[in-house]
């Protein structure tokens, strides 16, 4: 069988994983228990889940030349994902995250470095590998404009196009109208809409909520797919994880309420190991854990 193909345009970071017993307070110094190097950035996390779920995945995106842009394209390579338009950038620094976890949750800044050096130009350099996807998916922790290129090109193509509206910000209606799915959580979903009327792309908006599961339309009325109670060990990257499932789950023919279940699965399983790319499951790991649950997909 033919794997689908997806093309995420995104982020490519490294995560600087710091694990506490607690968080300090403003002022304070406390010491750690462990730290970690771990391969990250939203577009690249989405980029490994696509693929171990059984895509065929094209990063594109940009690094830096320093030590850090190496070992993530290596990092990448490893996973089959297709580095060939990940743009290497000599006058500015692979982005990073730090991020520090403690009482099974995580708090995360990004610094974008080079993943705001991607431009319009670079997509456009891009199109026919686009225009080949089954689906290309997006995330805000590259420029906007670059997004909005993106999804252009998509729609051109009859691409379909999912958007991970992170970090948050308002977005443009034309192009929230270029996009199929939205997959905000609910603080995003309030940011990204500013003074629109939500209501007209409520049958766009898959809304994450955490252990809870999602929230779609179906039959005109909001419905929560259930999530799955998982043993949790870290959160990072359960969202990046959801994402990616989703855009193998589309491209494999599910309908999307199936898409939403096979997406809570995998994100559940990634909350139960260290790291985002690394507690990423396969699309083996996934349907065995479907069958041991109520409501599976056959």
């Amino acid at each position: 069988m033919t794997k689908p193909v997806v093309t995420v345009i995104g982020s490519i970071n490294m995560d600087l994983v710091t694990i506490a017993n607690r968080v300090p307070s403003q002022g304070e110094t406390i010491l750690g228990e462990q730290f970690h190097l771990i391969p990250g950035g939203k577009g690249a996390n989405q980029a490994v889940a696509a693929a171990r779920l059984g895509a065929r995945v094209h990063m594109i995106g940009a690094v830096g030349t320093d030590t850090f842009g190496k070992e993530l394209l290596h990092s990448l390579e490893q996973e089959g994902v297709c580095i060939d338009n990940v743009k290497p950038v000599t006058y500015v620094e692979t982005g990073i995250a730090s991020i520090t976890i403690s009482d099974g949750d995580n708090r995360i800044i990004v610094v974008p470095g080079a993943n705001h050096a991607l431009c319009p130009e670079d997509i456009e350099h891009c199109e026919e590998i686009i225009a080949q996807s089954d689906v290309c998916l997006l995330q805000l922790e590259i420029p906007l404009s670059v997004v909005e290129k993106a999804a252009c090109l998509a729609k051109k193509h009859d691409v379909r196009v999912i958007l991970n509206p992170a970090p948050a910000q308002p977005l443009p209606q034309q192009l929230v109208e270029q996009v199929d799915i939205l997959t905000p959580n609910e603080h995003e979903r309030d940011v990204i809409f500013g003074g629109m009327d939500v209501s007209q792309f409520a049958h766009k908006l898959v809304v994450t909520e955490g252990a809870r599961g999602v929230t779609m339309m179906k039959n005109g009325q909001p419905t929560l797919i259930p999530g799955f109670s998982v043993p949790v060990v870290d959160t990072t990257g359960a969202g990046d994880t959801f994402n990616g499932a989703l855009a193998v789950a589309l491209s494999k023919g599910m309908r999307l309420e199936e898409a939403c279940l096979f997406g809570n699965a995998a994100a559940a399983l990634s909350v139960t190991r260290l790291g985002a790319q690394t507690g990423m499951p396969t699309e083996d790991e996934v349907r065995q854990f479907l069958k041991t649950k109520k409501g599976c997909l056959e």
